[in-house]
């Protein structure tokens, strides 16, 4: 984990022209250190697990961003070298709690979908309805089925919109106020709830696998703690048997 938050320092200092001009080959070497190190634990994690290091997602994970960082620094390759700022993604792995977050999130992307598919539905259809009522008078921005979805786009945003919007076509429309609130109070608001909903629940579906599987591997340790023991018990217990046989074969009557 230190070294990957040292990673990421030195590649942040790399933007500055300043530092690089002092210390850019310090950095480098620091830089060629550390992705070293990266590259010694992957091989070291492959040959302790062999395939089943490719099925881990998280171990995949990090092969893929130390991978990128090893491709050589040439035109053709320039964008995959631009992406080795990816390595420090892995403090992701390092973290449990971070995992813990982006599962959730993985998890929530089927929910997710069908989200979008709804927002996209009333997205087309709002872009419909505002080329019909307000495109003769303002077609800059409803003119067309394109120009009509960047401008709802914008209004989602909320970015600008009263003033950039919904005053030039309240010049000519005084009422259009009542579509772009409806659009934004479905389009915004609820839909964005809906996101956080599924958000939450897969992230508590989530944290619940984990204490399910946290409460097995304490009964299988408690089990395997609690075996001898048990065994110990019942030896006992069956000495004692025998040894009360024993003296009740012995004692004589009214002895």
């Amino acid at each position: 984990m230190t070294l990957i938050i040292l990673n990421a320092i030195i590649l942040g200092l790399e933007t500055s022209q300043s530092v690089m001009a002092s210390f850019g080959r310090t950095l480098a070497i620091l830089d060629h250190i550390i992705l070293a190190v990266f590259v010694l634990e992957l091989t070291a994690r492959i040959l302790v697990h062999r395939w089943a290091f490719f099925r881990d997602p998280w171990s995949v994970f990090d092969f893929i961003v130390v991978a990128i960082a090893l491709v050589p620094a040439t035109e053709t390759f320039s964008v995959l070298r631009a992406l080795r700022v990816l390595r420090v993604l892995r403090l992701i792995t390092a973290i449990p709690t971070l995992k813990a977050v982006v599962a959730g999130l993985l998890a929530s992307l089927p929910g997710m979908a069908s989200i979008v598919f709804l927002i996209g539905l009333l997205y087309y259809v709002f872009a419909i309805i505002a080329i019909k009522l307000f495109g003769a008078d303002n077609p800059e921005l409803f003119g067309t089925l394109g120009r009509s979805l960047y401008t709802l786009f914008t209004v989602m945003t909320l970015e600008g919109w009263t003033n950039d919007v919904a005053k030039p076509v309240m010049e000519n429309h005084p009422w259009a106020w009542i579509f772009f609130i409806t659009y934004i109070v479905l389009t915004t608001f609820m839909v964005l709830n809906l996101f956080i909903g599924v958000v939450v629940n897969a992230m508590q579906a989530e944290a619940s696998k984990a204490e399910v599987v946290e409460r097995e591997a304490e009964r299988v340790m408690i089990h395997e703690e609690a075996t001898p023991i048990l065994a110990e018990v019942k030896r006992l217990s069956a000495r004692i048997d025998e040894l009360h046989r024993a003296f009740a074969g012995g004692a004589k009557p009214g002895g």
